[in-house]
């Protein structure tokens, strides 16, 4: 069971860590959400995506492109439009809101987006490896979904703090306000790269 977990998590990490815009896309919430909310949405969403690549296998990769560009620019302009009317100055709230509205949009900003890509793929090519052959199919599983999801909140922790050191440094060079409209500007670019490249326009 060890080497079926470290074997999945070590595949859909170094599938996800390479050229991912979803990199990109975490780093831009850390600038601008608190890190423990971001990391909690983020892996809430992976939990979810990666239950249903176990679960459906390869067939998640066939879903039409167009639906997957549809729903991927949907939510890309949904969080922009949410960071867009974020305000400049926030007004002291109690903390947990705080935490469940980045969870929120973390949440939304990635599970939305980038269904089929080359981590879910890598997720059902080892669980189709894997489960196939064997008698106890449901907690082989399990195994691989926990891989899986291990490998991707792995990724996006290591960029949701480094996004936390920038908006640390950001928030004593430049005013609140042009990072707001920077964020927004850089969530509907990589909305607009993300569908291009489900649409086949353009590769990584």
């Amino acid at each position: 069971m060890l080497a079926i977990f470290a074997a999945t998590y070590a595949a859909v990490f170094v599938a996800e860590i390479v050229g991912d815009k979803l990199l990109y896309t975490t780093g831009v919430l850390a600038a601008n959400y608190r890190s423990v909310s971001i990391v909690v949405g983020m892996a809430l969403a992976f939990m979810c995506k990666m239950a249903a690549a176990v679960a459906a296998g390869e067939a998640v990769a066939r879903l039409p492109r167009a639906l997957v560009a549809a729903v991927t620019g949907i939510s890309f302009i949904g969080v922009a439009y949410t960071l867009w009317r974020k305000p400049d100055v926030r007004q002291p709230k109690p903390k947990d809101s705080r935490v469940m509205r980045g969870a929120a949009v973390a949440f939304s900003a990635i599970f939305f987006s980038e269904w089929g890509d080359v981590g879910m793929i890598t997720a059902a090519a080892m669980a189709a490896k894997f489960i196939a052959p064997s008698n106890t199919k449901i907690a082989i599983g399990v195994v691989v979904w926990l891989g899986a999801v291990g490998a991707m909140v792995t990724k996006g922790t290591l960029v949701t703090f480094l996004g936390a050191g920038v908006r640390r440094w950001i928030s004593s060079r430049i005013q609140p306000r042009v990072v707001r409209y920077v964020g927004t500007a850089a969530l509907l670019l990589l909305g607009v790269l993300s569908v291009l490249e489900t649409l086949g326009m353009i590769t990584d």
